[in-house]
């Protein structure tokens, strides 16, 4: 995808999740507690602080897991997935690094 059709298909996202989910417009901090607790495969129930941040990491490496950066590993007792990273990760600018996350969030809600 160009950066133009990312950035098309990112709000178009943006108001599908703001519409059904009757919020504000969210952003990439959203979409991946979003991932993470899709993911996490317990329904939604609340989440502590640290919690957020671990759905968030779940996140992170299920769309990067998809590059062949990240492969899971398994699941913990209480069936929380633990990744691994495999490849290292090149040094991406910030608009890279943004415009690469915009992708995989849009390519893994086009494929649920």
């Amino acid at each position: 995808m160009t950066p133009a059709e990312i950035n098309t298909k990112w709000k178009e996202l943006q108001t599908k999740i703001a519409t059904d989910f009757d919020t504000d417009t969210p952003d990439i901090k959203v979409f991946l507690f979003l991932i993470g607790v899709q993911e996490l495969g317990q329904g939604p129930r609340k989440f502590s602080k640290r919690q957020k941040e671990e759905l968030m990491h779940i996140a992170t490496c299920r769309l990067f897991s998809e590059l062949g950066f990240y492969e899971l590993e398994g699941l913990d007792q209480d069936g929380w997935p633990h990744w691994k990273r495999v490849k290292t990760l090149p040094n991406y600018t910030l608009l890279e690094q943004e415009m690469l996350m915009k992708s995989l969030i849009i390519t893994y809600f086009e494929t649920l």
